[in-house]
C-alpha cells in the first residue's frame, strides 16, 4: 500500500481488518503517537508499553471512528493520551501502594529485631534471606511485583487484587502465578530453598 493513502482511507480500511493498511498507518502515525505518550509519561519504555497498547486498541476500533467526528490523527491521539494518563495513574498507584508496604515490612523488621529470642546469627541469616527475597522481587515486572505484594503482604485473592489493580481477573491470576514461578526460579538461584 502506497505511504502516502490519506489517514481517512487508511482508517477505513483498517475498519475491514486490512493488515497492510494497518502497517502503513503505523508507519504514518507511531512517531507523533509516541512523541504523545513521551510527553506525558517522560519514561520511553512506559511509552513503548502504551503505543502497543493503543495500536491494537486502534486495530480493534477502528470500525468506531467515525470521519464526521475529527480527523484520524486526532481520535488516535485521544487513544494514546487515555492511555497514557491511565498509565500514569496506576504508576502512582503502584508507587503508594510500594511505599504502604514498605511501611508494613519495616515495621515487621523492627518487631523481628525486638524479639530477644533469637540469636545474632538467626537475625543475620534472616536479614539475608529477606534481602535476597526483596532482590528478587525487585527483578519482577512492575504489574507482577503489585499483585504478588496484595495477596501475600494484605492477603487479598484474586478477585480483590483484578479490583484494586484495575484489570480483568484472568489478567490478575495470570500476574500472581508468572510472579510466583519467576520469584521462585530467582530465589533457587539465588540459593534461597524453601523451608
Amino acid at each position: 500500500m502506497a505511504s502516502d493513502t490519506p489517514l481517512p482511507e487508511l482508517m477505513a480500511r483498517v475498519a475491514l481488518q486490512d493488515r497492510a493498511a494497518f502497517q502503513s498507518l503505523y508507519q504514518a502515525t507511531c512517531g507523533s503517537l509516541f512523541s504523545v505518550a513521551l510527553r506525558i509519561l517522560r519514561n520511553e519504555n512506559w511509552a513503548d508499553d502504551v503505543l502497543q497498547e493503543a495500536y491494537v486498541n486502534i486495530w480493534h476500533n477502528a470500525a468506531a471512528y467515525r470521519p464526521g467526528a475529527g480527523a484520524p490523527m486526532t481520535w488516535m491521539i485521544n487513544i494514546v493520551r487515555n492511555k497514557a494518563i491511565d498509565a500514569l495513574r496506576a504508576r502512582k498507584a503502584e508507587l503508594a501502594l510500594t511505599s504502604d508496604l514498605g511501611d508494613e515490612a519495616q515495621n515487621a523488621r523492627d518487631g523481628l529485631a525486638a524479639d530477644a529470642a533469637h540469636e545474632p546469627q538467626q537475625l543475620l541469616d534472616d536479614s539475608l534471606v529477606k534481602a535476597k527475597i526483596a532482590g528478587c522481587m525487585g527483578t519482577l515486572p512492575a504489574a507482577q511485583r503489585q499483585a504478588l505484594a496484595l495477596a501475600y503482604y494484605r492477603g487479598m485473592v484474586h478477585t480483590e487484587i483484578a479490583q484494586v489493580l484495575n484489570a480483568p481477573l484472568g489478567t490478575a491470576k495470570g500476574w500472581v502465578r508468572r510472579g510466583l514461578e519467576q520469584l521462585r526460579a530467582c530465589l533457587e538461584a539465588v540459593g534461597v530453598t524453601q523451608p
